[in-house]
């Protein structure tokens, strides 16, 4: 089955679709066959993965409003062959105001998602940054939900309010959903500020956040222009580097390390008097 990862965060511009489109890119870099969900209404992790907004005919909105086949939607990802994209349009907006009457509304995109879920290891969802029915949908879906936070004053505000609505998708729709991972974003180790709202989210998510923090990088925040994940622009980069160590961690936590079986060494033989 696969992992389904909601990358979450109600405010925006804390690098939340960086994220989603640069770790799914890492996971499918380490060959996990990967699917990037683009549950948010601008569209940037579809644009972010080399795919024409203006080009697609059919989007996740036609998959929950319209009944459309995940299947019929799915997109292949430019250069990266383990890569693919269930694209989002600007139709997404509507689709809360049409699923809000709907019985069983929360589970729309689990009920879509289900025939699929055997044909990859991981499933990246990029929420919408606000609480409301799609990322209700997310969260009643995924096995696991990473929270990018921003290194900067306002970052760890409204992180509380996320939580409670975890907590509260834990007890009414998901028992199973986990915080497996808080990212730091936009961390710059220079600066005072960066250093002690990474000793905060550590001390208050007590081994959740990850080792690697993401830095400030103009390299990471040209490539989205360029339609091209960090790895594809330019994998020499200290962006690239970072989500790529991010992404071997996350394989850490999720997947079960294999199992080496020894082989017992043989008895010896019994010497034989002459």
């Amino acid at each position: 089955m696969s992992h389904i990862l909601a990358i979450a965060n109600q405010k925006g511009g804390v690098g939340k679709t960086t994220t989603a489109v640069n770790l799914a890119a890492s996971l499918a870099i380490a060959e996990r066959r990967t699917l990037l969900v683009d549950a948010d209404p601008q569209g940037n992790a579809t644009s972010g993965v080399g795919i024409a907004k203006h080009e697609v005919e059919i989007s996740l909105y036609d998959v929950l409003v319209e009944g459309r086949s995940v299947r019929e939607v799915i997109l292949p990802a430019p250069g990266l062959p383990h890569l693919a994209v269930l694209p989002a349009t600007q139709d997404l907006v509507g689709a809360e105001l049409q699923l809000v009457e709907r019985e069983g509304r929360e589970a729309a995109l689990r009920d879509a998602l289900a025939p699929i879920l055997g044909e990859y290891d991981y499933i990246v969802v990029d929420c919408p940054p606000s609480l409301g029915l799609l990322t209700l949908n997310v969260l009643a879906t995924a096995n696991s939900v990473v929270i990018p936070i921003q290194c900067e004053y306002y970052g760890l505000e409204g992180i509380s309010q996320l939580l409670n609505t975890v907590r509260l998708v834990q007890q009414n729709f998901n028992p199973g959903l986990a915080i497996s991972g808080v990212l730091l974003t936009m961390f710059d180790s220079r600066l005072n500020l960066c250093r002690q709202v990474a000793e905060d989210a550590t001390e208050y998510f007590e081994g959740k956040v990850f080792g690697t923090p993401i830095p400030r990088n103009v390299r990471l925040a040209e490539a989205p222009s360029f339609g091209k994940p960090i790895l594809l622009y330019d994998a020499q980069s200290v962006g690239a580097k970072s989500y790529l160590a991010v992404g071997k961690e996350l394989i850490r936590r999720l997947e079960p390390a294999p199992v080496v079986q020894t082989t017992p060494a043989p008895a010896p033989h019994p010497e034989v008097a002459t």
